[in-house]
This record gives structure tokens, sequence and C-alpha cells, in this order.
């Protein structure tokens, strides 16, 4: 299949290198091509994970999105939700009716980014997923060099329009096998799970990130009273997709650190072990604020203020990232107001999902 990757982070080069030896024809965009350079020089990536090192070779690297979506059955974005507008209108000239774009994760991007090529001039029948992760955990050892500690094994996505779902998920399960469907783009987004893990983690890790040059949030930064937050925000993220009527398996992270069940299976041992989550974490522009805090953690509790769910842990987590930054998060640009959903019936979300704007 041929398979359009956008982005230069760490989930791209991953996914470009392991759907490359998978036997997908990839063509991996990254806007900045001197970043890329190495890429397009070797003509491939160095992949790294439990089998040892190997290059990969990589069909097209580019600089130019329209020559990367050229053809392209699926296109994979793998970056930050903080990227999905520019990539959109950036992307929007070139989507042809039938392709499929995939977000993992997507933030509710699966729904922004279907707008925003529509504003800036897409008039395409595209189908948009996301899912709850990234098909791996992965770190960038280089400039072209990818080292993948775990791929997932349940990737729980859905589909905007939902009314796409199936054409959707039978085209994103010949890249990813672990996909399946868990309905429309709002039951997608209430399963990402970077919202939930990161917010807490940074909150209550402050000190020692702003103290310490480098710091393991998921070793030491992790001890019971954080997995006590955590696990309460992910019981009102569940309690928000249950007022929602979305059913399980809603993939609780308490599986993430208790045993295989969770999307990526037995991980966090060997997420720790492989030391590279050991780094230097700016608390102000860091992914994990800007992406999962500011939108994810916001579209959560903006979600739970419409179904009526009591969400203490997320509106308060909220607030405090708000106070050390300054801004009331409640007013983002991925809240249900911000995103003209607030004033819309149950039965009338629900029909604009299923149906498309």
């Amino acid at each position: 299949m041929k398979i359009a990757i956008l982005g230069g982070g760490h989930g791209c080069y991953a996914a470009a290198a392991d759907l490359s030896e998978a036997g997908h024809e990839i063509r991996l965009w990254r806007r900045d091509a001197a970043a890329l350079g190495a890429v397009i020089s070797a003509g491939s990536i160095r992949l790294k994970d439990a089998e040892g090192a190997r290059d990969v070779p990589i069909a097209k690297a580019t600089a130019d999105i329209g020559e990367a979506m050229r053809g392209a059955e699926l296109i994979l974005i793998p970056s930050p939700a903080i990227a999905q507008a520019d990539i959109a209108r950036a992307m929007a000239p070139y989507l042809v009716d039938g392709q499929v774009v995939f977000l993992p994760p997507g933030t509710f991007g699966s729904y922004v980014m279907a707008h925003i090529a529509r504003e800036a001039g897409s008039q395409a029948d595209v189908a948009w997923a996301e899912t709850g992760t990234l098909p791996y955990l992965a770190r960038k050892h280089g400039e072209r060099e990818v080292n993948v500690t775990i791929r997932a094994i349940h990737l729980p996505t859905g589909v905007y329009p939902a009314r796409k779902e199936k054409e959707a998920i039978a085209v994103i399960r010949q890249a990813y096998p672990s996909v399946h469907g868990c309905g429309d783009a709002l039951s997608g987004a209430l399963m990402n799970a970077g919202p939930i893990i990161h917010p807490p983690l940074m909150v209550m890790n402050a000190a020692p990130l702003q103290h310490f040059e480098r710091w393991d949030i998921h070793n030491e930064g992790t001890q019971k009273a954080v997995r006590a937050v955590t696990d309460q925000l992910d019981n009102e993220r569940i309690a928000v997709r249950e007022a929602f009527g979305h059913a399980g398996p809603h993939y609780p992270l308490a599986d993430h650190y208790n045993n295989d069940k969770w999307m990526y299976g037995d991980a966090h041992k060997k997420l720790v072990k492989s030391g590279d989550w050991r780094e230097n974490i700016d608390l102000y522009g860091h992914r994990y604020i800007t992406e999962d805090t500011e939108l994810g953690l916001a579209f959560l509790a903006s979600a739970a203020r419409h179904a009526g769910v009591d969400a203490p842990i997320a509106h308060g987590l909220l607030a405090i990232v708000g106070g050390f930054l300054g801004r009331d998060l409640r007013k983002g640009p991925r809240t249900f107001d911000a995103l003209g959903l607030n004033d819309l019936s149950r039965d009338a979300l629900k029909e604009r999902l299923h149906d498309g704007a």
C-alpha cells in the first residue's frame, strides 16, 4: 500500500521505517528539508528495536507535501496535535476522494483537521480517523536513526464522519492490524492516553523538572501519589465516555502499569528500562503541556462539562497548569465551546459526528 507519513518527529520516523520494512511504499514528508537531509541522502532510516539495528530503505523522503501525498491510500500523521492546523492547511490542496487520514493519536484532530481542510478549499471526500496513542514507544537517536522500545497491540480508533468507519478501518488495518473500530471521532478522542498520563506527571513533578537537568517522569516521577491521581483522572475519562454512550473496552490506564491488557501490552517496565525517557523537559514548552494539557486535557474537561460529569481532577490539573502558564486553559482552542459544539444537544452532536458537517 502507498502510505504518506507527514511530520518529522519520533513517531513519524518509527512509522516510516517500520511500515517500509513491512512492505509498504512509504513517502515521508517533513517541511524542514535540511533536517530531512540525512534521510534523503541515505535513502533509508536506521531502525533499532529488540531485533537489533538495520537500515530500512524509504521509497521517498521529501519536503514537497504534494509529492508525498500523491497516490497515497493512507495518510498517516503521527505528529503532535499542535501541528495539526498547519498540516491540514498544507495538505488541503492535495487531498483526493477515497483517501484515509489517520492520526495516532488525534486529540479530536480528526474533526478539527477535516474542518480546517474544508475551510482551506478541499472538497475531497476523505475519512479522518484517530486512536488513543502512537503505535510505537519510540525515540530518535540521530538524524536518521530511531529506537522503537515497543509496538502497540491494541489501537481503538474512531472515525469522522462515522458513516465511513468500516471502509476507513479496513484501510488502516492494512498498515496496523492492531487497529479496531471504537465508534465516532469523539470516542476516539476520549481514548487518548496522553491527557491522562502526562498532566499529572508534569504537575506533580514540577519541582524536580525545573531543578534537575534530566529527569525520568516515568521512573522516579511515577510514585504512588502520582499513580493515585492518574487513576482518578482516568476514571473521569471513562465516566465521560459512558455519559456520551461509548461502550467498552475503555482501556483503563491502570493496565499500563499492572498487566498486559493495555494498548502497548506489558510496556511500563520496558519503557523505564530503555532510558530513553530520562530527558530535559521544559515545563512551559514540552508537548506534554502544549499538546496533552492545553489541548487534550482542556478538551476532556470541556467534554465533561457538556456531558454533566463531575471531573474535579481534570479541572484542578488544568487550573494549576493555567496558573503557571498565566492563562485560563478552559478557553483553549480545542474545547467544545471553541469548536462550536457546546450548544448542540447529545443527539445533534451524534448526528454531526456520524454524517459530517
